[in-house]
């Protein structure tokens, strides 16, 4: 019986030390992706719209809005950054992608925000099935056939959208959006298990 009892606790010993290994390991994994997605994009980032370089679009990525279609302001600040991008004549085309489900249409919000300010309808496209950051660069890239882009989106963001558009074979380049004043704390936080996701979707 105490042979037996022996043999489970080194059983369990060894169970938790497998465990706590396999753990590490998958930190480590997690560690590596996003130094390796920050360092690698961070050459490809600018410090704002002013420093873009001329691209012939801007890429707009969908965001949440509000109950009775009021863009929150991560949304408004990456619609109103494609804007100056446009006026200041660094993009000619805005193309606007996100989540366009019933419940849910980030695009038709976004393309009403885009005319009511003023853009011209030719010079706006919208696709409705970007509905993560991946889909949005994969359709840019396959459907719309963009090959240069400027992307504005908030800085915790930026390294992962250029990261997947660059690796798609759009040579893009991110320009923070961040106007107005807001925490992205928990996006932060988020963002760090999107890039391991972000680096699997590229690979497999």
């Amino acid at each position: 019986m105490k042979r037996r009892a022996r043999r489970r606790r080194r059983f369990a010993l060894w169970t938790l030390v497998g465990i706590a290994g396999l753990v590490v390991v998958a930190a480590l994994f997690v560690l590596a992706v996003n130094l390796l997605m920050v360092h690698d994009a961070r050459s490809f980032i600018v410090t704002g719209p002013g420093a873009a370089p001329s691209a012939p679009v801007a890429i707009v990525l969908g965001a949440a809005f509000y109950t009775g279609g009021t863009p929150s302001p991560m949304m408004a600040d990456r619609m109103d950054s494609a804007l100056l991008l446009y006026r200041q004549g660094k993009v000619k085309t805005l193309l606007l992608t996100g989540d366009s489900r019933t419940g849910h249409d980030q695009v038709s919000l976004m393309l009403s925000y885009m005319l009511a300010k003023g853009v011209p309808k030719k010079d706006l496209l919208a696709d409705g099935a970007g509905y993560t950051t991946y889909y949005s660069m994969l359709r840019a890239k396959t459907v719309f056939h963009v090959r240069s882009a400027l992307i504005p989106t908030q800085r915790y963001h930026l390294a992962r959208a250029v990261y997947l558009a660059r690796s798609l074979g759009i040579d893009a380049i991110g320009v923070p959006a961040e106007i107005r004043h807001y925490s992205t704390m928990g996006e932060t936080v988020r963002e760090w298990g999107a890039r391991v996701k972000a680096f699997l979707q590229i690979r497999f």
